[in-house]
């Protein structure tokens, strides 16, 4: 018998004071059942970071064909290709053909590992590849509960988030831009 994924809700209260948005966000996460607490929040930071009209969580590590998130358009074209973790250049490469707009979010202990191996490889594509603190996302992983309500305000390479457990701020460098 196959493991279920593991549904968390969140409300949260979105100021993205570079970009002018601000937007109350209702989000039921499936967390995989082999997806770490880390991964998720990630998901949860990065769908914030890119928070827009027709922004949609895919079926993750169920499907290996679809991004973490994504945005399609009315007519299901896809613009947005949003990868997290530590993906392989040649499915960014075909992600770059599937999407005129392409970004990585790198977040483990080995990302440095990682983004030296494939950054030669990774500058011959038109992809963006932003690498969060380690430190900074356990903190945030440590806020996570089933249910919770959590204020997100990001500015510049930052965002601070308040939730009922407590708060960080998680910060994040941006490696390559497309």
């Amino acid at each position: 018998m196959a493991l279920k994924p593991k549904i968390y809700k969140s409300r949260i209260t979105l100021s993205d004071i570079d970009r002018n948005y601000y937007d109350t966000l209702n989000l039921t996460i499936a967390r995989h059942p082999s997806e770490t607490l880390e991964r998720m929040m990630v998901r949860v930071l990065a769908f914030c970071i890119n928070a827009q009209e027709h922004l949609a969580f895919t079926k993750g590590l169920c499907a290996v064909d679809e991004p973490d998130i994504w945005v399609r358009t009315l007519d299901d074209q896809l613009v947005l290709w949003i990868d997290v973790g530590e993906p392989a250049v040649d499915r960014i490469k075909k992600a770059t053909r599937r999407s005129p707009a392409v970004k990585v979010y790198s977040f483990n202990s080995k990302s440095d590992v990682w983004w030296d191996q494939g950054r030669a490889r990774f500058n011959e594509l038109r992809v963006s590849v932003f690498r969060f603190q380690w430190g900074n996302i356990q903190a945030l992983a440590a806020l996570v509960q089933r249910t919770m309500d959590l204020s997100i305000t990001i500015t510049g390479d930052s965002a601070y988030v308040a939730a009922e457990s407590g708060e960080c701020e998680v910060s994040w460098v941006p490696l390559q831009l497309a």
